[in-house]
């Protein structure tokens, strides 16, 4: 949520890379809608946005209920600021100017702390996820995915054994102006299944999927 153009396309672009789907909004009002329509991992949160500034927004998600991370993104980088921004309810803090590799690091810290990771590497018995490399290993041996296949694996491993349903999946795997099937899913899991083994995701009849047990 940025209203700097170049910025917010070179941040999404990068998000992309690293296997995220992303929405963007350009104001706080934009900002809003999406935070009431959509369900979502985390939030980069620029203070300065037109109409409704990122404070104001972080205040209201809160006092709604809204327990995503929230990274706050600003040219405002005074101590106070930052104080006040994480009373506000942020997770986390990042003055302008900064490296986008700053901002992916502390974004995978804030998704793995807020599903109980504390590791920067996922494991779920012979397979191995690597957030910060996107590498995903079967007993040590590179397995190569596509970006849908990895972002499935992804989103049930950060899960552990909670069941997910289809269509939470097809929601976190395609950005807001994609057209969002959540048939597809099947279709990647399917996939997974063949390149990490037949038990590696388990279907729970009429709910979705989860990973299956350890090997």
């Amino acid at each position: 949520m940025e209203d700097e153009v170049r910025l917010s396309a070179e941040l999404a672009k990068s998000l992309s890379a690293s296997g995220y789907a992303v929405d963007e909004a350009a104001n706080g009002e934009r900002a809003d809608h999406l935070v009431h329509t959509e369900t979502y991992d985390a939030i980069v949160l620029d203070l300065g946005l037109p109409r409704v500034d990122g404070l104001t927004l972080l205040r209201r998600w809160r006092e709604a209920g809204f327990a995503m991370p929230v990274l706050i993104l600003t040219a405002r980088g005074s101590w106070h600021e930052k104080v006040t921004g994480i009373d506000g309810g942020a997770d986390d803090y990042v003055a302008k100017p900064f490296r986008v590799e700053e901002i992916l690091a502390r974004l995978r810290a804030l998704l793995r702390r807020a599903h109980g990771q504390a590791q920067p590497e996922l494991r779920h018995g012979a397979v191995s996820l690597d957030a910060r490399t996107a590498r995903v290993t079967l007993s040590g041996v590179p397995v190569k995915l596509t970006s849908h296949e990895y972002r499935v694996l992804a989103y049930l491993m950060h899960r552990g054994s909670r069941i997910v349903s289809r269509t939470e999946l097809s929601e976190h795997i395609y950005a807001l102006d994609l057209d969002r099937d959540s048939n597809t899913v099947e279709v990647f899991v399917a996939r997974l299944r063949r390149k990490l083994g037949a038990t590696s995701i388990e279907t729970v009849r009429g709910l979705g999927y989860r990973m299956g047990p350890p090997l």
